[in-house]
């Protein structure tokens, strides 16, 4: 028939096949002891799965969210203690407390919103302290009356 030799007999179960060389896995076949590609390493858990007690992406336990309500009151709050001093304290205690009464209703920190509205107050709370000063030292009447 053919002057071929048979094909050799497989080897047997566990261990390697002849020709690879010190026990080295064939290209392609994972090392031993080693998750193969795409699977996580033992007790690590899936790409993109939580970990054991800690919360899912957009569970309770995330970052909280602040409102523009709750930006703009620590603006004007920042504002009022600058420069602006109660032109800008007074919006921000009302729009911080709207902004805090928004957030708690819907499960959040309002955190930004009641720095903002803090923040309004001491800054209105010094604009009108320093209103009455200039009242008292008379810093109105020396310029007005001429």
């Amino acid at each position: 028939m053919s002057d071929q030799a048979p094909p050799p007999p497989p080897p047997p179960e566990g261990e390697p096949p002849p020709g690879s060389g010190y026990g080295q896995p064939q290209p392609g076949q994972p090392q031993p002891g080693q998750p193969q590609y795409g699977q996580p390493p033992p007790g690590q858990p899936a790409y993109g799965q939580p970990a054991y007690g800690q919360p899912a992406y957009g569970q309770p336990g995330a970052a909280p969210v602040n409102t523009q309500k709750a930006t703009w009151a620590l603006v004007l709050g920042i504002l009022s203690l600058v420069c602006c001093g109660f032109f800008t304290g007074i919006p921000a205690i009302i729009m911080g407390r709207n902004a805090k009464a928004e957030l708690e209703a819907a499960g959040q920190s309002g955190s930004t919103a009641n720095i903002g509205m803090i923040l309004g107050i001491i800054g209105t709370a010094l604009s009108v302290l320093g209103f009455l000063f200039a009242i008292v030292t008379g810093s109105f009447s020396a310029s007005v009356g001429g």
